[in-house]
């Protein structure tokens, strides 16, 4: 565990670390030190104001610096850091879906895939049922499924409804 320095940052850097009131946009070009400054915000919260690091949450771009901001949170503050929450926004929504699932009526362990995976496994599926591939393509066969979902159309509903002459298909 390390001291928080707010000597080591510039004013303006310095102002948006010790903001008390709400929430605050920190919004800089690359390489100015938001990661510093959203580092050092979350830890003064932690050892200066009290908050609870299970009370906070930030969210990162990547998970690379959602890696690189606990761990120096954690140089800084010790244990204090339990529970604190740092992630992408996907992971974040992971994270309560997974925590949540049975109320849904799932298990916790399913799995996210990116677009590429869900093109190879729609691929996959595809050349598995022996399906004609110049009809059926992995990212028309997507895009079918993703705007099912998007409006919120069960599979059970799609096959039930059958607007095109497939939807049993591709439900």
């Amino acid at each position: 565990m390390s001291e928080l320095n707010l000597n080591e940052l510039n004013p303006p850097q310095r102002e948006a670390v010790c903001h008390d009131e709400g929430p605050l946009l920190v919004l800089a070009g690359a390489g100015s030190g938001k990661t510093r400054v959203v580092t050092y915000r979350i830890s003064r919260l932690i050892l200066e104001k009290g908050i609870s690091a299970s009370r906070i949450l930030a969210v990162t771009f990547t998970n690379k610096a959602a890696r690189e901001m606990t761990h120096r949170i954690e140089e800084i503050v010790g244990g204090r850091a339990r529970g604190l929450w740092i992630g992408t926004f996907h992971a974040m929504c992971a994270r309560i879906l997974r925590r949540h699932a049975d109320r849904l009526g799932y298990t916790r362990d399913f799995t996210i895939y990116a677009t590429d995976e869900q093109r190879q496994l729609i691929k996959r599926i595809i050349t598995d049922l022996n399906w004609d591939p110049n009809k059926w393509k992995p990212a028309e066969v997507n895009g079918r499924i993703s705007r099912a979902k998007s409006h919120l159309i069960t599979p059970e509903r799609m096959m039930a409804e059958k607007r095109r002459h497939d939807d049993h298909l591709i439900a």
